[in-house]
């Protein structure tokens, strides 16, 4: 019994761990050493992290694998739980609309999430307990995506949670989702910014979260709360006011 629990937590390991690395290594390999030189003068922040920073990044982000692997094995896998999940085994139970509608609701569900905990662990009675290991990455690189303290990390990974109990999940939903946050969440971190000149204050890009906008959270500690949009930080007034102003001032070198 043991054994085929330690084979299911190494089956979630192996797809979180991966995603991971495959992911920010690849980012890592363009940005940071390939084309580093051709895009440096478009960097967020001039300066590089030092190869301690990385390492540090690394570190946290493979302690916050190990913990993010441990819930679908208690959650899923676990033939005690699972009943009492929302998850369903095929599309048609509640057919391809729903399927389909259910991923714009969990990025909603997901970034009001972010939002709220994200200033919780800002308060000055738990920053420095949950939330300072991310932010020792001051000029953030995409091993900053997992870079979290261990508390942080459960906190983290407490919208899987969330999502098992409020709204029915196909098992696809929960493979694609994760592939796409990670993606996001690495290029929060990136260093770079890629869109376009004018997007923060276009219609539809100043309701969206860029590269600049968390580049700026991790060097000021303050405002730019966000993970996908800028909803709550707009309607909070949480948003930090030269936000549009460095946008353009990166897009405009």
């Amino acid at each position: 019994m043991m054994s085929v629990q330690f084979n299911k937590y190494l089956f979630f390991l192996e797809r979180v761990a991966g995603r991971y690395y495959l992911i920010a290594g690849s980012v890592f390999l363009l940005f940071y050493i390939i084309f580093k030189n051709k895009i440096l003068k478009q960097k967020i922040q001039s300066l590089f992290p030092k190869n301690s920073d990385y390492l540090r990044e690394i570190f946290y982000s493979t302690i916050t694998i190990f913990i993010f692997a441990l819930i679908p094995l208690f959650f899923i896998a676990n033939s005690t739980m699972r009943p009492y999940t929302t998850l369903y085994e095929n599309i048609s139970d509640y057919g391809t609309g729903y399927y389909f509608l259910a991923f714009p609701i969990m990025f909603i569900m997901h970034d009001t999430y972010f939002y709220w905990t994200h200033r919780i662990m800002h308060h000055k009675g738990l920053f420095n307990i949950m939330h300072l290991v991310h932010h020792k990455s001051t000029n953030p690189s995409p091993w900053a995506a997992y870079a979290f303290h261990p508390l942080e990390s459960i906190v983290e990974v407490g919208i899987f949670v969330v999502f098992l109990f409020t709204i029915p999940i196909h098992k696809t939903h929960i493979a694609i989702f994760f592939l796409l946050s990670i993606l996001y969440n690495i290029y929060g971190h990136l260093g770079w910014e890629l869109y376009p000149k004018g997007f923060s204050k276009s219609r539809v890009g100043k309701w969206i979260n860029t590269s600049v906008n968390h580049n700026q959270h991790h060097k000021y500690f303050k405002g730019n709360y966000g993970l996908y949009f800028l909803f709550w930080d707009r309607v909070m007034g949480t948003i930090r006011a030269d936000y549009d102003e460095a946008f353009e001032e990166v897009k405009n070198r």
